[in-house]
């Protein structure tokens, strides 16, 4: 499975990041170009352990089943997956170009990822295995929205 956690994967990551601009059109969803990007980087900043989020009541029912439904094979995310109020973007513009660049350094620090006690906000403890798999399906997820 691709995992964020290879350098090959990472890379081709962040050279699809780096294609973003304001032209770029969301193929489903509400979000646009600059709201994904910062949803991104809210998401990268958790993973990484820059920010912690609080673990939500329905994910200790129901997270364990949808991280291994997630990940158990390389099939992408579906479209209009649910997230936390914490991960939407309200303010509609921002320098599209800072958040893209933004996003594709918090990717390359993947590289260093050190964090064995990581508890996502609905999933709960996940392996280092598990985050890496996650974070590359939920940014592939939103590039693919976006057309690349």
């Amino acid at each position: 499975m691709k995992s964020i956690f290879d350098k090959p994967t990472r890379d081709a990551i962040i050279a699809r990041i780096k294609t973003l601009n304001e032209n770029n059109i969301p193929q489903w969803g509400k979000m646009n170009v600059y709201q994904m990007l910062k949803h991104c980087t809210l998401s990268d900043e958790m993973y990484l352990g820059d920010k912690v989020y609080p673990r939500q009541f329905i994910g200790r029912i129901f997270g364990k089943i949808a991280l291994n439904n997630l990940t158990k094979n390389d099939a992408p995310m579906g479209k209009n997956a649910p997230t936390s109020k914490d991960f939407k973007v309200q303010q509609s513009a921002g320098d599209i170009i800072a958040e893209r660049d933004k996003w594709a350094g918090l990717i390359e620090r993947y590289q260093d990822f050190d964090a064995p006690d990581f508890t996502h906000w609905f999933f709960g403890k996940m392996t280092k295995e598990q985050v890496g798999q996650l974070a590359y399906k939920h940014a592939d997820h939103h590039l693919r929205q976006f057309g690349v």
